[in-house]
């Protein structure tokens, strides 16, 4: 039985007109030549009112050209002739275009139609949070770029990409809440996707199937929004302003006629990483000269090639008049390029404009820091939890040692061990010891007890958080003597493996006077703390989650006042 999905990469174009002219102009013309391309509209989508237009062609090369380098190796007569097909489907579905290549049709598209955002929007909106597969990112400023893989899935917050500075260009996992092609007939298969510059997934090959799951992912990307755990993706937004954008143009094409000005380095375009991994030979012209050749991308060449521009030309020759070419094999042949992209996609470069700071990378502009007080506030928000855990209210006149000591006797039903001042041995420092928690709770989880009246306290707490998740995920003595303390202070009746290791932190905290805990009340300072201990502990595969303590008066006394 034919399958009813094939895996493709969709492209959604902006740009580009609905007819049939329209759709042949996100061709490119010299890639259409080369494979002495052929267009018709299809009559399976004409049957169904979509205007839609096929494009078919290979290129045909007599011999390959590693047949020589094989011959003179082996000594073997060899003439292999290498020959690839391209087939590209452009449609135009409810007012919007999208494009699938087979074979080597995606080359055909030229990159200026490709819409950047949407892949990444729909899996960003789809993909479940908890069963991400990838992710690709660019840290800021730094000129480098993070792939992290994991086959099995892992929650989003333990890959270590929740950062202020970071661009995320691409997003894997299984989806959920989809309507898709793949979801109806997979007999509960999970169905994975990837969303970067296009989306990869398993699409209907039925023309039908194919238009219903186009537009689900159009209903995904317009009205779904991004899953909490995965919306600080979008919050990274490139410079759109016309004014400023010419303005660091013009400090960049200064820096590039100053060879001890502005710092520039060279970097890999994205979506471009496997192709300039396998490149053997690279081309590239700047400007109205020839092509210049080489084995990998000449950055020195290209800023000698920008420098001879005159002032005011400098970039504008980077983004628009210059080609950079990978090769498969040596020899320059078409059938063995593996992807062509403008100049200034390739160079990294950062700039200030009074005390802001801006980046290059990837062609585009980005500000740094743009983004760090509302992700602060955004990562607070989503770990306060009033459900957290049920804690009872403090009374004003204990301290903190008296209020965990009577937790366990007011809430006998919760299950929890008091721990406080409870410690065990440092195996780093013998006459010092580590306070692991003043709660065990079900589940594996280290609840941290703090009445704060000031940024200190709290500084403390998430510190003492960290260091007691770090040694009993990387100390066997820890675990082992913490496994003998809970046994030893319930005399017997809570046990926990040698092997413990928490799951979720609880910081549960009591605010000066009793307040409400929020963001807005929480200070300042340990606001930027507790989000970086979210960070980091989240990084490691623990939940964190903080609640607030209720206050209740004694003697009389008001909360407020007391």
């Amino acid at each position: 039985m034919a399958p009813k999905t094939s895996k493709h990469t969709l492209y959604r174009l902006t740009g580009v007109v609905a007819t049939s002219d329209g759709l042949l102009r996100a061709v490119d013309d010299e890639l259409f030549d080369e494979i002495s391309g052929s267009f018709e509209v299809p009559p399976a989508f004409t049957a169904l009112g979509i205007e839609a237009l096929a494009v078919t062609g290979a290129a045909l090369q007599d011999e390959a050209e590693w047949c020589a380098e094989f011959r003179r190796t082996t000594g073997v007569d060899c003439s292999q002739p290498n020959w690839r097909g391209s087939g590209l489907l452009l449609l135009a579905v409810d007012g919007e275009v999208y494009a699938i290549g087979y074979g080597q049709g995606f080359r055909l598209l030229q990159d200026r139609f490709k819409d950047k955002s949407f892949g990444l929007a729909f899996a960003l909106r789809a993909v479940d949070p908890n069963t991400v597969h990838g992710i690709r990112s660019r840290v800021l400023g730094r000129g480098r770029t993070d792939i992290t893989m994991v086959a099995g899935g892992a929650p989003v917050g333990s890959l270590g990409i929740r950062e202020f500075q970071r661009i995320v260009d691409k997003v894997a996992g299984e989806i959920c809440d989809v309507e898709l092609t793949g979801v109806r007939h997979g007999k509960g298969k999970l169905v994975k996707v990837g969303g970067g510059l296009g989306l990869e997934l398993p699409l209907g090959v039925d023309p039908k199937e194919l238009l219903a799951d186009i537009r689900e992912i159009s209903r995904v990307c317009r009205e779904v929004q991004p899953d909490p755990a995965l919306e600080f993706v979008e919050h990274v937004v490139q410079v759109s302003c016309p004014d400023l954008l010419k303005q660091l143009d013009t400090i960049l094409d200064n820096g590039l006629g100053d060879p001890g000005g502005l710092q520039i380095t060279p970097s890999v375009p994205g979506n471009l990483i496997e192709e300039c991994a396998e490149a053997r030979q690279w081309r590239m012209r700047i400007g109205s000269t020839g092509w210049h050749e080489s084995d990998e991308f000449d950055f020195g060449y290209a800023l000698d090639r920008a420098r001879a521009h005159r002032m005011g030309r400098r970039v504008w020759a980077l983004r628009e008049q210059s080609e950079v070419e990978m090769f498969r094999w040596p020899g320059g042949q078409f059938i063995d390029r593996l992807a062509k992209a403008k100049a200034i996609r390739f160079l990294e470069t950062n700039v200030s404009i009074g005390s802001r700071r801006f980046y290059l990378t990837d062609g585009t502009w980005y500000e740094l820091g743009e983004q760090y007080q509302p992700e602060i506030v955004r990562t607070v928000t989503r770990v306060i939890n009033p459900d957290a855990v049920n804690l009872p209210a403090w009374q004003l006149h204990q301290d903190e040692a008296a209020y965990n000591y009577g937790v366990p006797n007011e809430l006998p039903a919760e299950g929890y061990l008091c721990l406080d001042r409870r410690n065990v041995s440092n195996p780093l420092k013998s006459r010092n010891s580590l306070e692991i928690c003043d709660l065990l709770a079900p589940g594996n989880t280290l609840i941290m007890v703090k009445r704060a009246h000031g940024s200190s306290a709290l500084s403390h707490l998430f510190h003492q958080g960290l260091v007691a998740v770090q040694m009993l995920q990387n100390s066997a003595q820890v675990r082992k003597r913490f496994a003998e303390k809970v046994s030893e202070v319930s005399k017997g009746r809570v046990t926990i493996s040698e092997s413990f290791v928490p799951e979720r932190v609880v910081f549960a905290i009591l605010l000066k006077k009793g307040e409400q805990l929020t963001p807005d009340t929480l200070f300042a300072f340990s606001q930027v703390a507790l989000a970086q201990t979210v960070k980091l502990l989240e990084e490691w595969g623990v939940r964190v989650e903080v609640i607030g303590i209720e206050a209740e008066a004694s003697q009389g006394i008001p909360a407020e006042a007391a």
